[in-house]
């Protein structure tokens, strides 16, 4: 029988909200705010009475049928309005502060992915700070890592890369809950007082999401599996691509190609590398929409057949290389802006650095990085300690 984990929305209906009575509230949510019967945060608060005043939706809006990069507009369900965090511009990504005037508590119940670049823990982030600045509790309904919180991979972000898609200096791969990752960015904020995270009952580090008997609801339209999960930390790197990272297909960020590829090609110089927990299948499909719509591109699927010993972030950095060596000339990298961010490109801001696309473009060993990335995650091991909700040293 798998195990019951209680998700922090879990925990406080069973509470029967109680310490939300006689506040005014505030809700950041989105699809996959459910309990464990599959009922929305937002009914469930209505049925105990909370006094709800606004509604906040993240990326991709708090129904979630909004694609990547598009701007939400606010709207009303019924009384309540619901105001977008994902505008037009990056002004919007905070909430202003005269909505939060009329809120005592702003609650947030977002699953998250396990990767830095996903946003949600990053509107979060935001979130906290305009809280702190108005004087408004920030609840955090904590959730599963579906990666786990055990592992770690990929380079820690720098500075100068800090971004919407970069909102904390964690690993790519950074083994944290939304609730861990909100614990940190408070530290860093200094604003311990303004935050409150309830946690989960009977996660342990170890577990996948699919190890947790909670149910997947697809948190984004393009995250419709735990498997797309497991493969993001290394295929969203073809966002700042001209390939298509399978958005459109019924496979998103599973299917990598272009229509200049040679798929067979690809996948045996891909398997040629026996990189762990992974094989590569040539195959030819057509996105309905984004890049490369209606057209025939031909890559690879990305088949997991270890996802223990799978590194999805080094995959993602040795397919990259390998598809921009077949035909150098046509690859590019992106140049339009990038969730708000016109000055750095697109890889720099996902990589946390500079230095993954310049070895690329010099055909450098990148096993070589993958080094580097180990001793930087060993540092963040170290570092994170404090942050932790759930024990390091179970069995």
């Amino acid at each position: 029988m798998a195990p019951s984990v209680e998700s922090g929305l879990d925990v406080l209906a069973g509470e029967r909200f109680r310490r939300l009575r006689g506040r005014r509230l505030g809700l950041l949510s989105h699809p996959a705010s459910i309990d464990r019967e599959l009922r929305h945060a937002l009914p469930l608060l209505r049925e105990a009475g909370a006094d709800l005043r606004v509604l906040f939706g993240p990326e991709h809006g708090f129904s979630g049928v909004a694609q990547d990069m598009q701007p939400v507009a606010g709207e009303r369900r019924g009384a309540v309005p619901t105001v977008s965090l994902y505008g037009a511009t990056e002004e919007t990504l905070a909430p202003a502060r005269e909505v939060l005037a009329d809120i005592e508590v702003l609650l947030v119940d977002l699953q998250d992915v396990g990767s830095r670049y996903y946003t949600f823990a990053a509107s979060a982030r935001y979130c906290l700070r305009a809280c702190r600045d108005a004087g408004v509790r920030l609840i955090v309904l904590d959730r599963p890592n579906p990666l786990g919180g055990v592992v770690m991979e990929g380079p820690c972000l720098r500075p100068e890369m800090r971004s919407f898609v970069g909102a904390f200096a964690v690993p790519v791969r950074h083994g944290l809950t939304i609730g861990e990752l909100l614990r940190l960015a408070a530290q860093e904020e200094r604003c311990e007082d303004a935050l409150e995270v309830v946690p989960m009952r009977g996660w342990r580090r170890r577990m996948w999401f699919d190890e947790t008997g909670l149910p997947w609801v697809l948190p984004s339209p393009n995250m419709p599996t735990l498997d797309t999960a497991v493969v993001y930390p290394g295929a969203c790197l073809f966002e700042a691509t001209n390939l298509s990272e399978g958005r459109g297909t019924t496979r998103p960020f599973e299917l990598i190609g272009a229509p200049w590829l040679d798929g067979e090609r690809l996948a045996e110089s891909m398997n040629a590398h026996a990189l762990p927990g992974v094989r590569y299948r040539p195959v030819e499909f057509s996105p309905a929409f984004h890049k490369h719509a209606g057209a025939i591109c031909r890559g690879v699927q990305v088949h997991v057949t270890d996802r223990s010993a799978f590194e999805p972030f080094l995959a993602g950095l040795f397919l990259l290389a390998q598809a921009r060596r077949q035909l150098p000339e046509k690859f590019a990298w992106r140049e339009r802006p990038y969730e708000f961010v016109a000055d750095r490109p697109a890889m720099d801001l996902l990589c946390g650095s500079e230095r993954e696309r310049l070895a690329i473009e010099r055909g450098a060993d990148l096993s070589a990085l993958a080094v580097e990335w180990r001793g930087e995650c060993h540092e963040f091991a170290r570092r994170r300690r404090e942050c932790l909700l759930y024990p390091e040293d179970e069995p």
